[in-house]
């Protein structure tokens, strides 16, 4: 059987036949529930919603806590509300791993967070990388960083030190949005 892999999670994918908005809304009330176990609020979090479910586009959920910005999406679904499944799916597996004691509050969050402009950082990362600003395909990043990492290396003879960590940098960020 398929399977969906996420963040380092496996899962079976969701079979949505019918009631695709209604069953997005159930599968944005399950993150919120997640993110309660763990103290936030509903206040402080945000998962926006498409108003057609059957629409290819990412999925996401926002929330903060003590001052960060913490940010998950999923675009590699067929639609959004597949793409909000494994949203949900993600953040629960997460969740549940600290209140297991498997991981800690603060990892959890660590995990989780990044800047107010991470959208525009990784487009940055997707042009120094030589992509385009819509690429999803893990696979051509990781070929391009390494080219551009043999190229830019401070051990060869065209090295350029900040060239090379910045190329790193922007594959790091693209890594951690994709996997």
């Amino acid at each position: 059987m398929e399977t969906i892999k996420a963040k380092g999670y496996e899962f079976t994918p969701v079979v949505v036949k019918a009631s695709f908005n209604r069953k997005a809304v159930q599968f944005k009330n399950n993150i919120i529930l997640s993110l309660r176990k763990m103290g936030i609020s509903e206040n402080y979090l945000d998962v926006p919603m498409e108003p057609f479910a059957l629409k290819k586009v990412p999925a996401s959920v926002v929330w903060y806590n003590e001052g960060l910005r913490m940010y998950y999406s999923y675009s590699a679904g067929n639609n959004f509300v597949e793409n909000l499944y494994v949203v949900a799916k993600v953040i629960e597996c997460e969740v549940n791993e600290v209140r297991n004691n498997q991981k800690t509050r603060e990892d959890f969050f660590h995990d989780f967070s990044e800047d107010d402009d991470i959208e525009k950082q990784r487009k940055e990362a997707r042009t120094l990388l030589g992509v385009s600003h819509d690429t999803k395909d893990l696979e051509l990043i990781n070929k391009k960083y390494k080219a551009l990492a043999r190229e830019h290396h401070p051990d060869t003879p065209t090295g350029d030190p900040e060239k090379f960590k910045a190329i790193n940098h922007a594959h790091k960020m693209l890594r951690r949005e994709l996997e």
